[in-house]
């Protein structure tokens, strides 16, 4: 049987709608074109009724009737004026054709000249890394496409790029550190440096992001943080890291920054905090925000063994029980310490032993905060002494349950120099100021996933809360009050968070015996010369009458049992020489 041929109309009938919608679609531009004016008016028109909307509903209710009187007194104007409606038609066409117009820039198809060379160098660098010879259809090949292994992108203003999208062969080793610090370092360098970036590895979908991150905030001067008992702000982080913000003061201005918040006491997993840093980096800076800080809620013993007078704005405060600068003092400190703290455990244990709640005095935080106790370390090894180092073990081991938190600053380079206890009971590490990422990963236990810079502004780090994420710090502005290098603004706010000074004991006053106890024997020393007689003593005249004192608050006078007569008070006068 022959075929019977197709309908013409099934033949060619998807030529004749290709053609019709054609055609209707150049009659739709036609009459766009035609219709533009109007379309623009009437788009005006919208926007000027909307902005008339908002500015009534901003009006407060009892200006709003001295707002209608306005208005009716200029469009009765307008009508009692020759030609005033035809003027104030033409003018409003005008306004709406203005506030109508598309103001939206031509969006780009796609990268200028100048972006796309960027991006064409990008991929051939990652050639050598991202391609295999038994690769069949290889994503990466000398002169190939680039839009294919970047999908997404983004440029700054300077012209170089700030967000990309990068897609790499499923055979690419990303689970191993090595191969992803060389693909971050040459990233890193061909998108532009003195930047840091950030890398997010999705080893399901064999993609990576790279983003550049913004600066942290260096203007954020010490202040009372709103935390609390057992809560510590080391310092400030990018909004993406954590879900926790405070809010802080600038000036006269207040924003929400997120911070990195250091968590001790009993139930904290990293009790004491070891911050390294280069010289100028900012530790010092991070211990006084500390201690400020933990003067809130308790007590502070500071060594500072660097000597240059960091911390002398602390010395006799409230809450401050020491601040030592020498080797001798620095012992005695650090051996009170120790003993308190084993005082306090054995308090807390037998109190849990009977039933009892902690003494009150064991609950009180105890910080003992160190800079530099390596350059203890030489003077004391010179002189034969103990290692001020070897007396932090027990603070180390035994501090959480005696709520006592010990706090280790020191430099880079003298990492090797301090103890094993201190390197494995610091569990919070902190390191600041320009370090290489080996360092970092060395000290934190873990590699930053952004690209360390050369050239930071002082407190600017990485921290690390155990085995958490490592996040990037800026620590707040702290310095020493008494510098002359710093400004008026940042010395008062120190000064505002200093607690009052503590009255020296020598300064109190000692009360008066009382008269009903007897007076009791004053026995002075003997001040004679040598070679010469003693001389006798001199009788003095018993006071007729003492008035009895006021009864004052302080400690008990000890009584005199059995007191003997009264007896003259011996004046000792220093003999004339004898010729």
């Amino acid at each position: 049987m022959a075929r019977r041929p197709l309908p013409r109309i099934l033949s060619n009938g998807s030529a004749q709608l290709a053609r019709s919608r054609e055609l209707a679609r150049t009659a739709a531009d036609s009459a766009t074109d035609v219709l533009h004016p109007l379309i623009t008016i009437t788009r005006g028109l919208r926007r000027l009724a909307a902005a008339g909307r908002r500015r009534w509903t901003e009006t407060p209710k009892e200006r709003r009737g001295a707002l209608l009187f306005l208005v009716a007194s200029v469009l009765l104007v307008v009508a009692l004026l020759p030609y005033g409606p035809l003027c104030a038609a033409v003018t409003l066409m005008a306004a709406a054709a203005w506030k109508g117009r598309d103001r939206a820039p031509a969006a780009s198809d796609g990268p200028d000249e100048s972006q796309t060379e960027r991006l064409k160098a990008l991929y051939e660098a990652l050639v050598p890394y991202f391609s295999a010879a038994e690769d069949p259809e290889p994503l990466y090949a000398h002169g190939g496409a680039w839009d294919k292994a970047f999908p997404t992108y983004a440029f700054d203003g300077a012209g170089r790029i700030s967000h990309l999208v990068v897609r790499y062969p499923a055979y690419f080793t990303d689970g191993e550190a090595e191969a992803r610090a060389r693909i971050e370092h040459l990233l890193a360098a061909k998108s532009g440096r003195g930047r840091e970036y950030h890398f997010t590895w999705d080893e399901e979908g064999n993609q990576l992001t790279v983003s550049v991150l913004l600066p942290l905030p260096v203007d954020i001067a010490a202040q009372r943080f709103v935390t609390t008992p057992g809560e510590t702000v080391l310092g400030f982080t990018d909004p993406t890291e954590v879900r926790r913000t405070l809010p802080l003061t600038y000036g006269e201005q207040q924003r929400d920054v997120p911070p990195v918040v250091w968590r001790t006491g009993l139930r904290s997993t990293e009790p004491h905090l070891l911050a390294l840093g280069q010289p100028g980096s900012g530790t010092s800076t991070l211990l006084r925000s500390i201690a400020l800080q933990a003067l809130q809620h308790g007590d502070v013993v500071i060594v500072d063994g660097g000597g240059t007078g960091e911390y002398a704005c602390l010395t006799g405060r409230d809450g401050v029980l020491a601040v030592e600068c020498g080797l001798t003092g620095a012992l005695a400190s650090l051996e009170w310490a120790a003993t308190e703290t084993e005082r306090r455990l054995i308090a807390a244990n037998r109190a849990h032993q009977a039933g009892h709640p902690p003494p009150d005095d064991t609950k009180r935080p105890l910080w003992i905060l160190l800079d530099r106790p390596t350059a203890f370390t030489h003077l004391a090894a010179a002189d034969d002494r103990k290692d001020p180092q070897s007396l932090l073990q027990v603070p180390l081991r035994h501090g959480r349950p005696a709520n006592v938190t010990v706090v280790v600053a020191d430099q880079l380079d003298s990492l090797d120099t301090l103890t094993d206890a201190v390197r494995q009971h610091t569990r919070a590490r902190v390191v600041l100021g320009p370090a290489t990422a080996d360092q970092i990963e060395s000290v934190l236990g873990a590699p930053p996933h952004t690209t360390p810079v050369d050239q930071v502004p002082p407190g600017r780090g990485y921290a690390r809360l155990g085995m958490g994420p490592v996040h990037r710090l800026q620590v707040p502005a702290t310095p020493n009050p008494y510098d002359d290098a710093t400004s008026d603004a940042l010395r008062q706010a120190v000064l505002d968070l200093l607690p009052p000074r503590t009255t020296p004991a020598d300064g109190e006053a000692v009360p008066d015996p009382d008269p009903s106890q007897g007076e009791p024997e004053l026995v002075a020393p003997e001040l004679v010369e040598p070679g010469q007689a003693k001389p006798e003593p001199q009788s003095v005249p018993e006071p007729e009458t003492v008035p009895e004192p006021e009864p004052v608050v302080s400690e008990p006078v000890p009584v005199l049992t059995e007191p003997a007569e009264r007896k003259p008070v011996p004046v000792l006068t220093k003999p004339t020489k004898s010729s």
